[in-house]
C-alpha cells in the first residue's frame, strides 16, 4: 500500500514512521502531482488555517477533494478541522465529511491530556484501550447523514468518525507507540 502524508506543516513525519513501522511506504505529498498512484492520504495534526491556506497556495483543494471521492483520508487533530464540513468560523476547508467540529475545544496547550479510548473497529479495541493524545485537540459536535461517531472520551464527548473511506481523529495516533489506528487506516485504503 501506498499512503500519502501531507507534508505542508505538521506532525507529518510521525504519521511517516508509523507507516514505514506497518511496512507500508509513505510519500510526502507537497504538490497534486504527489497523490498520483497512492492509495490513501494523512492530513496531519499542526494548525488547521496554516494547512488549509498552504493547500490553497500549492494548489490542493480541489485535487485532494477529487482523490477523497475514489480513496481513503484521515485527518487527524488540525486534519479532522480541514475535513470537516462546519467548524463555526471561516478559514479553508476541504468539507468532506459531514461532521461539525469545535477548533481548540479542550483548552490551550497546557491543558494537553492522554486518555484511553475504547475503540471497538481497531484490533482488540474492546480489550485494549488506545492512548489517546489530546494536544490544543477539536472535538466533534455532530456527525450526520453516513458519519458515525467511533470513539468518546469517559465523559462521551465524542472524538473520532468514519464515512464511508474517510476518517477523522482528533487526537494523534501518530504521537503514540500503538499502530492500530494506523492499521485501520490501511484496511479502510485497502477497501
Amino acid at each position: 500500500m501506498r499512503i500519502g502524508v501531507l507534508a505542508l506543516q505538521g506532525a507529518f513525519i510521525e504519521h511517516i514512521r508509523q507507516l514505514g513501522g506497518l511496512g507500508h511506504a509513505a510519500t510526502e505529498v507537497r504538490l497534486p502531482r504527489d497523490l498520483q498512484r497512492l492509495d490513501g492520504l494523512i492530513i496531519p495534526g499542526g494548525e488547521s488555517t496554516a494547512i488549509g491556506k498552504l493547500m490553497e497556495g500549492y494548489g490542493l483543494m480541489d485535487p485532494v477533494r477529487e482523490f477523497a471521492g475514489q480513496h481513503a483520508v484521515w485527518g487527524t487533530c488540525a486534519g479532522m478541522i480541514v475535513m470537516a464540513r462546519e467548524i463555526g468560523r471561516e478559514q479553508p476547508l476541504l468539507g468532506l465529511m459531514d461532521i461539525a467540529v469545535e477548533r481548540n475545544a479542550f483548552g490551550r496547550q497546557i491543558d494537553s491530556f492522554e486518555e484511553p479510548l475504547t475503540v471497538e473497529v481497531l484490533k482488540d479495541g474492546a480489550a485494549r484501550p488506545f492512548p489517546g493524545i489530546f494536544i490544543r485537540a477539536p472535538r466533534l459536535v455532530h456527525a450526520r447523514g453516513q458519519a458515525r461517531v467511533i470513539a468518546r472520551l469517559a465523559d462521551g464527548t465524542a472524538v473520532a468518525a468514519v464515512e464511508g473511506r474517510w476518517l477523522a481523529t482528533s487526537f494523534h495516533p501518530e504521537l503514540s507507540t500503538d499502530l492500530r489506528f494506523h492499521e485501520y487506516f490501511v484496511e479502510i485504503a485497502r477497501g
